[in-house]
């Protein structure tokens, strides 16, 4: 795809048009954010996606760069954030506009495409430019990112809590109503006895009747099973009607394959197959459903608050030591400065971290080799726990509403990016409240001397 045609600020005037930095308050905190941003080094990151081929140029990169950061910052979904962009100057001088507008220059849906067009490697640079503001700006010092804390949470995805009956009486459903777009006539649909073995088998498991709740789920499994032969007979050797049921067929037979207490990977949900089980030792939620996440932030706090230096989804559950040899490379190379200290919480023990980086691991309860310096860098390993609350309570990574394992990734990163960025919105309000107050003092130190 051709390149996008960048904005830049031409400061000319429009009789019809009002100017945004007419309008707008200078020191607001979105307006400094935005010309403390290198937006040059954004456009060159982020544009690398793009070719010169012949075709309709996308939309300016500071424009859909800008629209991903206030969704993080501010928790907003794709059609809140147009809602609220179109309303909003400061809102639109962030995104690179010159004038307000009164209609979108872009679709709600061009928000999804350009999330899947740049991926998780490429919209790393959008951490990498907050990282660079906070230093910038004095919220951060390169020094800080030197020595970090590393800890694993999961990122849930937007599944219900998964159950046999409910995910075979859902495979059935979706192989039914596949067939019946396709003009596939099968013998039997099940569509209201299924319904009333569901409703069964939930009102028995309820009361603890498991006989009676197991004879339910053995009628569900019944259902599906003959639904499924009943589709692949009709289908028969028709290559186009093979292609179309591969994966529903696929999924609905592993789902009514497997056990409860099977080894290996299972079916969760059936519109996010990827989704795993993954058990963190919590009273109130023994297992969530999604995907494991690591991110790491500086062992002291920076000025401007507790950063993310690193954020990043880990598909298939690994267990958390053996996420080291991936992970502090990636750190490392992405802030640009060599750590020299990584502290983590028991559960990386046994950690494989490379040659490099093994003896600058540190783990809760480890005794031999710890300094008095060092038990005090463990002592601040639980300040990555509130950072992990955030990430989820006000940035989207509580639940995960993106598709499959790029996904996963992509709300990781952008979660991180919102969060770095709310940060330096507070930190910029402070410095302004600050410098004000110091002006506003400054004539009465005068008048005292004076009058001295």
């Amino acid at each position: 795809m051709v390149r996008p045609k960048e904005r830049r600020q031409t400061g000319q005037r429009d009789i019809f048009q009002s100017r945004l930095d007419q309008i707008i308050d200078p020191t607001h905190p979105l307006v400094k954010l935005a010309q403390k941003i290198d937006w040059t080094f954004v456009e060159t990151k982020l544009g690398a996606v793009y070719t010169d081929k012949k075709g309709r140029p996308p939309l300016p990169t500071r424009l859909m760069a800008g629209l991903a950061i206030l969704k993080a910052t501010h928790d907003l979904s794709d059609e809140v954030l147009c809602a609220r962009w179109l309303e909003n100057p400061y809102y639109q001088y962030f995104c690179g506009e010159e004038f307000f507008r009164h209609r979108l220059p872009f679709d709600r849906s061009s928000i999804t495409r350009w999330r899947q067009r740049m991926g998780e490697d490429t919209l790393v640079a959008l951490v990498q430019e907050s990282l660079a503001v906070a230093t910038r700006t004095g919220a951060a010092k390169p020094t800080d990112f030197r020595q970090v804390i590393v800890d694993t949470t999961v990122q849930p995805k937007n599944v219900m809590f998964p159950t046999d009956a409910r995910l075979m009486h859902r495979a059935r459903e979706r192989l039914v109503r596949m067939g019946k777009a396709l003009g596939v006539n099968m013998r039997q649909t099940y569509e209201r006895v299924g319904k009333l073995a569901l409703i069964k088998h939930q009102r028995y498991a309820h009361a603890k009747q498991f006989k009676r709740a197991n004879k339910a789920l053995r009628t569900l499994r019944t259902q599906l099973g003959r639904v499924i032969r009943d589709i692949r007979r009709k289908i028969g050797t028709d290559e186009v009607l093979n292609a179309a049921f591969a994966t529903q067929l696929s999924l609905a037979n592993r789902v009514r394959e497997q056990r409860q207490r099977q080894r290996g990977k299972k079916v969760y949900s059936l519109h996010a197959p990827e989704v795993e089980c993954i058990g963190k030792g919590k009273a109130h939620k023994p297992y969530e459903f999604g995907v494991k996440v690591s991110v790491a932030t500086p062992i002291q706090r920076s000025k401007g608050g507790q950063f993310v230096a690193h954020i990043k989804a880990l598909p298939g559950a690994p267990y958390d030591g053996h996420t080291l040899e991936k992970v502090l490379p990636e750190i490392e190379r992405q802030i640009g400065v060599s750590l020299t200290r990584i502290v983590a919480d028991a559960g990386y023990k046994g950690h494989n971290a490379t040659d490099k980086h093994r003896l600058k691991v540190f783990t809760s309860g480890q005794k031999r080799g710890v300094t008095d310096t060092i038990k005090k860098a463990l002592r601040r390993r639980a300040a990555v726990e509130p950072v992990i609350g955030h990430l989820k309570a006000e940035h989207r990574m509580g639940r995960n509403y993106l598709a499959g394992r790029t996904g996963d990734a992509i709300n990781a990163v952008l979660a991180a990016v919102g969060y770095n960025f709310s940060l330096l919105i507070k930190w910029l309000k402070l410095l302004f409240a600050l410098i004000i107050a110091e002006i506003v003092a400054t004539p009465h130190q005068k008048t005292n001397l004076n009058a001295a």
